[in-house]
């Protein structure tokens, strides 16, 4: 059994992006999952886990983050918690995204080799022993790669594979088709991604941008057992924007490419109103064209604004400097020693 470790019981904490000090008892692997509003799923996933882990001859920790969860995610956790000694968990003081919860995970986990999965089964555990297969064969980071997505629309679907696509050609980076957060990395893979102090992080992308020995392993989700995604369309668009703004400067690029043509237009059609002044004279001017001539040009330094304003935007979020998330209450090992000593103690005074 792993050393306790440190409580932190309902307190505002904020970790810096830095190194952990892994202990000499780590365990040889971490599962670290994101939770929020799953209370429904979190039993089922217990019992996935179990019959998954138990019988690999290895030692592990279960790492879950409540991501601010409004219904009974965190009393779930903490029966889960008291009766397995393998978990450990964190309860984010609000809401602060997938992203902040893997990355809080990342930087708590303690093992050679972290697995990161969500909490609505449609990550099924069975595919963690071919993780490890991939990884003990000398990969840094093995990642399931979806190969149905029959649940999802057509709408969903097109929008997906237009990202990946458009990803690929302007990105810094390659990120693999079909490949989400369900992966195992190793930890040096690990410690690379606590090194970077960003805040809008888009963890595909970092993945992909600490490079290192990978590859996939096929899979198909399962229908979820309860609940709804809570990534719509809407969010998945802003956070693919969000995605490629941190991985390219195209945009960037586009936007002086447009203004360069327009430019060039505009001379193109002021000389050629110059030769037809000097050939046929001077006519009145036509209102349709002078109104077309400012929309466009207005339409193009809008658009210019609008990608320079997303740069910007994450480097206003950058120079604050605010933590990523706020972590309001832990179970660890120490909390649950607490506890069984204190039901010990009540116990003992009732009898």
């Amino acid at each position: 059994m792993s050393r306790a470790m440190p409580e932190l019981q309902r307190k505002a904490v904020a970790d810096p992006p830095r190194l952990r000090v892994i202990e000499s008892d780590a365990p040889a692997l971490s599962i670290v999952i994101p939770v929020y509003n799953e209370s429904a799923s979190l039993p089922l996933l217990r019992e996935a886990l179990e019959a998954v882990l138990d019988p690999l001859a290895m030692s592990y920790e279960i790492i879950l983050v409540d991501d601010g969860s409004h219904d009974e995610s965190w009393s779930a956790i903490a029966a889960w918690h008291a009766a397995d000694p393998h978990v450990r968990a964190l309860r984010f003081a609000r809401n602060f995204g997938k992203e902040a919860a893997l990355s809080a995970g990342l930087f708590h986990s303690r093992g050679a080799g972290v697995v990161l999965m969500d909490s609505d089964l449609q990550h099924p555990p069975e595919i963690i022993p071919q993780f490890i297969e991939k990884w003990r064969e000398g990969y840094d980071m093995v990642y399931a790669v979806r190969t149905s997505r029959e649940g999802d629309s057509a709408l969903r679907r097109g929008a997906t594979r237009a990202f990946y696509r458009l990803f690929g050609k302007i990105a810094e980076v390659d990120l693999p088709p079909g490949a989400g957060d369900f992966r195992l990395l190793d930890r040096k893979v690990v410690d690379i991604l606590n090194r970077m102090p960003e805040r809008l992080r888009f963890m595909k992308g970092l993945y992909a941008w600490a490079g290192c020995r990978h590859v996939g392993v096929p899979y198909s989700p399962p229908p979820r057992r309860h609940g709804t995604s809570a990534m719509s369309l809407r969010r998945l668009t802003g956070f693919g924007l969000d995605g490629i703004v941190a991985f390219s400067r195209v945009p960037l690029a586009i936007s002086g490419w447009i203004g360069a043509a327009v430019a060039l237009l505009a001379l193109v059609f002021g000389a050629y109103l110059t030769l037809r002044t000097l050939i046929v004279g001077v006519d009145v001017p036509g209102y349709a064209s002078i109104m077309v001539g400012i929309m466009l040009l207005g339409g193009v330094q809008l658009l210019a604004l609008g990608v320079l304003g997303a740069y910007v935007g994450r480097i206003y979020e950058e120079i604050k400097e605010r933590p990523l998330y706020v972590v309001s209450e832990t179970l660890s090992a120490s909390s649950r020693s607490e506890t069984a000593e204190t039901g010990a103690r009540e116990a003992s005074s009732s009898a």
